[in-house]
Formats: C-alpha cells, structure tokens, sequence
C-alpha cells in the first residue's frame, strides 16, 4: 500500500515537475545566451552585464512573491473546489504585475547608473551596464506579468502551457540576440532588446491562455479592485522573504565588484549558472507549491506529509545529479563564456564550490517551496532575514583577506546551510499544515 501511494505521488510530481523544469530555467537561459554573445565583446561588456544582470535579477527575485503568492492561492481554491475564485484571483494578480512592473520599470530606467554605481562598477565597465539595465526597464511590465501568469497556471496543476511558452520565449531571445548584436551591431543594448521582446511575448501568450480558461470556467474577468488588495496582502511575507535573499546576493555581487573586474565577470557567470541548476531543483519546489497547496485545500493532511517526504528525496538526488554534471564539464564550461586567462582560471575554481553545493540547494529549494505552498509565509519571512544577517560577517570575511570568487561562494554556501537547517526544523513539526481554502 505504501509503495502504490509512494508510486502515485511519484508521478504527481513528475507530471508538474518534468514541464516546470523547462519553464523555470527560461531567466537562466535568457543571461546565459546573453552572456555568451555579449562575451564576445570583451571582458568589460561581459561584467557590464553582470552588474546590469544583478539589478534585474534583484527586481525579478523581489516580484516572484507574484508567482508564488498566486500559485499557492489559486491551489488552495481549486482543492476547495471552487476553480472559478481561483481563476479570478489570477486576474486580479496578473493586474497587480502589471502595474508594479510599470512603477518599477520607471524607478529603473531613472536610476539606472546609481544602481549601477552602487555596486562599485568601474569607469569602463559602469556604461554598458547603464545601457543594457534602461533598455531592459521598458520590459519590466511584462515581465513581472509573466510572473504572474506563471503562478496562476501553476496553481491550476498545469505547468505543461509554461512550459511552451518557455520554449518560444527563448527561440526568440537567441534569435534576436544573434541579430541584434551581431546582424545590426547594436552591441550589448541589442542583447537587452532581445530578451525584452521575449518577454513581452509571454506576457501576451499568458493572458491569452488564461483570459480563455476564465472564461470558460465563467469566472470574473474585470479585476477587482478588493481582489488585487488580497493578492498584494498575501505577497508582502513573501516580499520581506525576496529582500532578505536577494540582499544576499546582491551583497554577493557587490563584494565580487570590488575583487576587481575579472572577478565580477567571473562571478556573473557562475552565479548565472547557479541560478539555473537552483531553478532547476526549484522545479520539485514547484510541484511542492501547486501540490501542498492543492491537497491542504482539500483538507488532507496525511497526504500531504506523504508528498513532502517525497519531494525532499527527489531533491536530494537531483542535486547529486547536477554536482556530478557540474564537474563532468567543467574543464570546458569556462571557455564557452570569456576568452579571458583569468576570468577562465577563477571561473573554473568557483565550479568546483558550486557543484559540491547542489545537494544542500536540493533540500532547501524542495522544502521552501512546500512551505510556500502552505503558506507558510511568514514564518519564511523571518528566518529569511535571520539568514541575512547571519551571512553579513561571511561577507566581510571574503572582502577583508580577498579570499577571491571561489571564497565568496563558499561564503554562499554557508548562507545555504543555515538556510537548509531552519526550514527542515520548521517542516518537521506541524504549525505550517493548516488546512483550508484560506490560510
């Protein structure tokens, strides 16, 4: 018996996680095509980018509450049985990323080389940043609408759609890419361009799939003014959660400019690639989120304990998969992204930290995401800022005896530790399975 319920979560998860995995790399993807084309450019373009792509990956971070606050909301509602709220609430949140995105977007171009500047960019390498992270701003409306689209069918248990979307997203980023820079030598503003157009893209894809599911489940498709206040209410925990970890790395970031410019162009790239193995654990995380959402909705907590179990066990074994990957290509991974002696020989010895981490990121990434899914979330807020702090002193340590990139990930890796130990603490007792269609 427990094997043929092991077996149909298995596959509970598989069938959410398998399609999430494509969808969730797709940012990774977008910097990672972007930085080996704006590698060719120099080793200044490619740190420019670095800096730029800090920013917006900050804004990114600080705005996925929109995803996860959705796809925790409307699982909860589709458990509940009532799949018409769930799709209005959806509305009402794609509304909300659109219009924070317009704000945001603003603030960014504006403030684009304070931004810049802040995190101790040279001379050089502070215009190419300015240029990439403006043009990138104009896109900011579609792509915290993304975010929200995304969560909104992940809590209708269908990542399949993302899944396509993220596909034509990013045949269309490389292919303006290559045209932009090099077709019509744009340089790194065309790469920004690209990847702008991929976004809106999706934006449009999204609201089209989900403005059709709504409205053949005769749901509300005006936003409401009480329901975009619902949907702000339930993200600002996860918000407070965003600041703290992208704190972190942009402290990251920050302490890497100041190592000098090769530094920063090899950290980019590696903690580009980072996010992209994170993402892809995130993808068990994911199914964590619609599934423990879904079944606490219903009520059903014994399953729901079952499905945890699980998905940490899958993480686990994932992240030993991506460390084993990791270091099978290593000894070309860095030649793929610079041209540059240096850059080549710090990057390689970064990969190294970085594949050892994958396990431990396998096991905080499955249990954040069941928390979510809970909604957890502020509990998740405050061990989240306790992280922070406790990574402010390993920061330190790294800029005050120049431990280099490989030190700062090592530093990063502390921070993952203590990140893994509090949440498995939290999963373990039972404060976090309430039951419901509201939290």
């Amino acid at each position: 018996m427990a094997s043929a319920t092991h077996r149909q979560i298995d596959r509970a998860i598989a069938r959410l996680a398998l399609p999430a995995f494509g969808a969730l790399v797709a940012q990774p993807l977008f910097l990672l095509v972007d930085a080996a084309i704006v590698g060719t450019l120099g080793t200044e373009a490619l740190a420019g980018l670095g800096a730029a792509s800090t920013v917006f990956g900050a804004v990114v971070g600080l705005c996925i509450f929109l995803s996860y606050a959705a796809t925790a909301a409307v699982a909860r509602l589709l458990g509940a049985g009532d799949r018409a709220g769930a799709l209005s609430q959806g509305v009402d949140g794609m509304v909300l990323g659109l219009g924070l995105g317009v704000i945001i977007g603003l603030v960014t171009f504006i403030w684009a080389e304070p931004l810049v500047r802040a995190l101790g960019t040279s001379d050089e390498v502070t215009p190419y940043a300015v240029t990439y992270l403006r043009i990138i701003a104009i896109a900011f409306p579609a792509v915290l609408g993304v975010l929200a689209g995304v969560g909104v069918l992940r809590g209708l248990q269908d990542t399949r759609t993302t899944l396509y979307v993220t596909l034509a997203q990013t045949v269309v980023n490389l292919v303006l890419s290559l045209l932009f820079v090099f077709g019509l030598g744009w340089g790194i503003g065309g790469s920004a361009a690209a990847t702008g157009i991929a976004e809106l893209l999706g934006l449009l894809l999204y609201g089209a799939v989900i403005l059709r599911v709504a409205h053949r489940a005769r749901a509300r498709l005006h936003p409401s003014g009480l329901g975009i206040m619902r949907s702000a209410r339930d993200g600002v925990p996860l918000l407070v959660r965003s600041v703290a970890l992208r704190g972190v790395l942009v402290l990251a970031s920050a302490v890497a400019a100041r190592l000098g410019d090769p530094q920063l162009a090899a950290y980019h790239v590696t903690v580009t690639l980072f996010f992209m193995l994170a993402l892809a654990l995130d993808a068990v995380a994911i199914a964590g989120q619609a599934l423990i959402g879904k079944s606490l909705g219903e009520g059903n907590v014994t399953e729901t304990r079952a499905m945890t179990n699980r998905m940490v066990l899958w993480s686990v074994w994932l992240g030993v998969a991506l460390g084993v990957a990791l270091m099978a290509l290593r000894p070309w991974l860095p030649g793929w992204f610079s041209s540059d002696p240096q850059v080549i020989d710090i990057m390689s010895g970064a990969l190294i930290v970085l594949a050892l981490l994958q396990p431990i990121s396998g096991v905080v990434f499955a249990v954040d995401g069941i928390l979510i899914g809970a909604g957890d979330t502020v509990w998740l807020a405050w061990a989240q800022v306790a992280v922070f702090i406790i990574f402010l002193p390993a920061a330190w340590l790294v800029l005050r005896f120049n431990l280099g990139v490989s030190g700062l990930w090592w530093a990063l890796g502390w921070f993952l530790l203590v990140r893994t130990v509090l949440v498995v603490w939290r999963v373990r007792g039972s404060a976090w399975a309430v039951t419901g269609a509201v939290r």
